[in-house]
């Protein structure tokens, strides 16, 4: 269903541009590549003692000492504006690799001296296609999004919360969890990344944001991965409850959810999107502009998708699409209009 490694998009100028103007290009050290420079790697165990796709790694004293105030200034420039007076009670505790999907990210872990507060940030290679999707999560979302750009370097804030896979072994057959709720977001979660196309929402590439409100739990789904923001040509992949790894989820919805309550969930969610693009018209106008003058999918992917497109919404209307840009914004114009049926 999935390529293995997807193609990586430079930046482009257009791109680059818009970055600049709306805040996300910054001075930031370039350390991707100087992180690659690790002499020794060995698996990372999560709390619980569970092996993890995480690797963590170890440099050299002289490579480390380069790299110390590298990360602690990156991370005052993703937090504090850049005010470096803030930092020297910070210091990096433990970098870790993911030699796994298509950013082979870093994640770094930022420790407060005084306190033993710990925070976390990753940096990745600098992908356009990523980048569009982490812009269009922030756009269209109900969740801003937190990232720094400057050449091939990539700086992202870390989303928190509980993997999808962990939630679906660790929480979802306990008695406290209010499993109709949780249905209610899977449901709008799933919505929004149809509606923007954003593919290959398996359990590892989102998470559960689990929050204790007045009377109940509340549940929060986000995806923490965007490299497939509409880069494959099938349009399945951009339906998170076909994985099946989501299918205990899945069960869950069809369970406690009867069809209309389903409709009306997505009707919610498609007339909240149509309003995050009222109030943000000018930059979501700008991302498309600059997205159809970047290539972010292979030119047949663009030609399939559209092509399955046109059957689902039973028109032609995506044949003449030029780009994946042209199938975004026409998607969502037609799921925005069209009335839901049951």
């Amino acid at each position: 269903m999935i390529s293995r490694r997807k193609e990586k998009y430079p930046i482009s100028p257009s791109l680059l541009q818009y970055l600049h103007h709306f805040g996300r290009r910054a001075e930031i050290p370039i350390v991707y590549d100087d992180l690659l420079r690790f002499d020794t790697a060995m698996p990372y165990e999560n709390p619980s003692g569970r092996e993890t796709l995480w690797l963590t790694v170890a440099y050299a004293p002289e490579i480390m000492r380069e790299l110390q105030p590298k990360l602690t200034r990156i991370y005052a420039m993703l937090k504090i504006g850049g005010d470096l007076s803030r930092t020297d009670h910070l210091s990096v505790e433990r970098i870790d690799f993911g030699d796994f999907g298509n950013s082979r990210p870093f994640r770094v872990r930022i420790i407060n001296r005084f306190n033993g507060n710990a925070d976390h940030y990753y940096v990745k290679y600098a992908d356009a296609s990523r980048i569009y999707g982490l812009e269009l999560e922030h756009l269209l979302s109900p969740f801003r999004i937190n990232y720094l750009v400057r050449e091939n370097t990539l700086i992202e804030e870390h989303i928190a919360g509980v993997p999808g896979d962990e939630f679906m072994r660790v929480y979802l057959g306990r008695e406290d969890v209010n499993k109709v709720r949780m249905a209610k977001e899977f449901v709008k979660f799933a919505e929004r990344c149809y509606l923007r196309l954003l593919g290959d929402m398996r359990a590892v590439n989102y998470i559960v944001d689990i929050t204790p409100d007045f009377e109940e739990v509340q549940y929060r789904v986000r995806p923490i991965d965007f490299d497939q923001q509409c880069y494959e040509k099938r349009l399945e992949v951009y339906r998170p409850h076909l994985f099946p790894d989501n299918k205990p989820v899945e069960q869950l919805v069809r369970q406690h959810l009867n069809v209309p309550t389903i409709v009306q969930y997505r009707q919610e969610e498609r007339s909240q999107t149509a309003r995050r693009i009222d109030v943000a018209s000018q930059r979501y106008s700008a991302l498309l502009s600059t997205m159809r003058k970047t290539p972010i999918a292979p030119p047949e992917h663009v030609t399939q998708l559209a092509g399955e497109l046109n059957t689902y919404h039973e028109c032609q209307e995506f044949s003449g699409a030029a780009s994946m840009a042209d199938l975004v914004s026409r998607h969502l114009q037609r799921l925005l209009t069209d009335r839901i049926h049951e």
